[in-house]
């Protein structure tokens, strides 16, 4: 028997389009090597996530040797091979295409959401000829008719693509899209009974390249070239899906998936996309409150708040059993850090709990927990004390808990937490940081306003162990500050000692130092797509095959 030789890469392919010599990887299609190479050769029907369909047209190029112009986003690269992207014959062809699909397209550019960031507008400027050659009336079509409960369709816009028909297809495999008709009758539509109301089905806005399939929430709502965009991590669950958060006004517009190959892709599901309201509605606590001898709250400044605090807890100091902490996955992990040196090192708490919301998953990105970080929380070294929050509860009614500190609401809302709300009352004195009211605000003591994701910087770990980064998005409200900085300051004033500013940045160095699992993470090595953490999840189990929802009820 021959001995087995290892396996070795293939060469990479050499081949020049307009004069610039480039490398490609073997089977790779041209466009895309085009692509990654910063040639531009303009397309519509092709993605890099779906399946080739080469219905539009547009990547026509010129390769040598052949007897005809090749469509690029199908024409596999060759080892020698010679491409001209530029010549005349190219440019008739591209010019061809474009006439035929602005024969019937409308001009409405100046009221149409795509514009700004439209493949058909940014190409009829660079490729498409400077006057139109027909007269007849553009045929009419369907406008702004909802096709889904958060997807509104323009068909007089649609050139065909059917790059939504093959997300409903290979992504989601819901089928919810087809072309009907044939020739020039053909069209985008969903059966009667089958409307686009898949957990992803807003990710057909974000491929459409002409703005015929667009997002209700963002639907006339602001012109993108006004929006700021901002990376970040969507925080509904523990997938951690990479976004651009789009803000106007120190408000948040839209948020839509930014591609991480090793996350995400190019998708997010639907639950996590429009759910941002929470950062700015009528919910939140903008203001510190401490409770006074009539038992009423005043509005406090944000220092003397934090005193108030610190003076609530220093008895814990001497009887740290009588001391409780309720985390939050919300929090980063710089701020789970500093809290777990607070319950674990400044004062052992006697209780120490990680509520999570868990709800349904769906084996694709839809995961249980329903927290960007509760993987990271515990590694930084919240672990549970005392007998979770049933546990704690009846520390409390018993008296052997006298002392509460709450980071979020999440308590409230996980089955375990039933009956909690019901002995807060027989607390000595509860801390509340939260960035929203809950009904836990009743029984506060102090009440200090939180940070929110969009405006923070830090680092999450997702479900796999990922750490992934997280930049500030908003301008905190006037008076808040993050959980970073409340935590470093209760701490300081606890030491009776002069705070020092928090820093996202230098607070991942101590972790780094202090984490084994996060020795080798930094600010730096994390880049924009996240670094693999040392932390080895177990996985969950695998789904039954029912209908996928997001819901992060409990």
């Amino acid at each position: 028997m021959s001995e087995e030789k290892p396996a070795t890469e293939e060469a990479t392919v050499r081949l020049t389009i307009d004069g610039l010599e480039i490398e490609a990887q073997p089977g790779q299609m041209l466009l895309q090597a085009a692509l990654d190479n910063g040639v531009e050769i303009p397309h519509y029907c092709y993605h890099p996530k779906l399946s080739i369909d080469g219905s539009c047209r547009m990547c026509q190029v010129k390769v040598e040797g052949g007897r005809k112009l090749a469509i690029s986003c199908n024409e596999p690269v060759r080892d020698g091979m010679v491409v001209d992207t530029k010549c005349d014959e190219v440019k008739h062809a591209r010019q061809g295409v474009m006439e035929l699909l602005l024969v019937n397209h409308p001009l409405d550019c100046p009221i149409c959401d795509q514009a700004g960031e439209c493949f058909l507008q940014d190409y009829s400027h660079g490729y498409g000829r400077d006057h139109a050659r027909t007269t007849a009336p553009r045929r009419k079509g369907v406008k702004r008719a909802p096709i889904g409960e958060h997807v509104v369709f323009d068909q007089e816009r649609c050139i065909l693509c059917r790059r939504c028909v093959r997300f409903t297809q290979e992504i989601t495999e819901t089928d919810e899209l087809r072309v009907f008709g044939i020739g020039d009758h053909s069209h985008i539509g969903t059966m009667p009974d089958a409307p686009l109301n898949n957990d992803y089905s807003v990710n057909v806005a974000d491929i459409c390249p002409v703005g015929a399939l667009l997002s209700s929430d963002f639907h006339h709502k602001r012109r993108v070239w006004f929006l700021e965009d901002t990376p970040s991590v969507c925080p509904s669950c523990s997938k951690g899906c990479n976004v651009n958060v789009g803000v106007f006004k120190n408000e948040i517009q839209r948020m839509v998936p930014r591609r991480n190959d090793d996350v995400n892709d190019t998708w997010m599901c639907d639950h996590g996309r429009l759910r941002y309201a929470f950062t700015s509605d009528e919910t939140r606590v903008r203001q510190a409150l401490v409770r006074n001898d009539a038992g009423d709250f005043t509005e406090t400044p944000f220092r003397i708040a934090l005193e108030a605090a610190a003076d609530l807890i220093r008895p814990s100091l001497e009887n740290p059993e009588a001391f409780a902490v309720i985390a939050s996955p919300h929090l980063t992990n710089e701020e789970s850090f500093l809290l777990a040196d607070l319950c674990n090192h400044k004062i052992p708490a006697g209780h120490v709990t990680l509520p999570v919301i868990r709800g349904d998953a769906d084996g694709f990105l839809i995961q249980e927990e329903k927290a960007a970080n509760a993987t990271g929380t515990r590694a930084m070294g919240i672990e549970e004390r005392g007998d979770g929050l049933r546990g704690l509860a009846e520390a409390i009614r018993v008296g052997t808990v006298k002392s509460l500190l709450v980071m979020g609401g999440d308590a409230l809302s996980v089955p375990e937490g039933e009956g909690l709300l019901d002995v807060l009352g027989d607390l000595e004195s509860l801390i509340l940081i939260t960035p929203n009211q809950t009904p836990i605000s009743e029984h506060a003591s102090v009440l200090i306003p939180g940070a929110t994701f969009a405006e923070k910087d830090g680092s999450f770990t997702n479900g796999e162990g990922r750490v992934q980064w997280i930049s500030r998005a908003l301008n905190l409200p006037e008076g808040v500050e993050t959980e970073g900085e409340t935590l470093s300051r209760i701490k300081a004033f606890l030491d009776n000692a002069k705070p020092e500013p928090f820093d996202a940045i230098t607070t991942l160095g101590k972790v780094a130092e202090s984490v084994p699992e996060y020795a080798h993470i930094s600010r730096a090595e994390l880049g924009a797509d996240g670094l693999l953490s040392g932390i080895q999840e177990a996985p969950e189990p695998e789904p039954e095959p029912t209908e996928v929802t997001a819901s992060g009820e409990a």
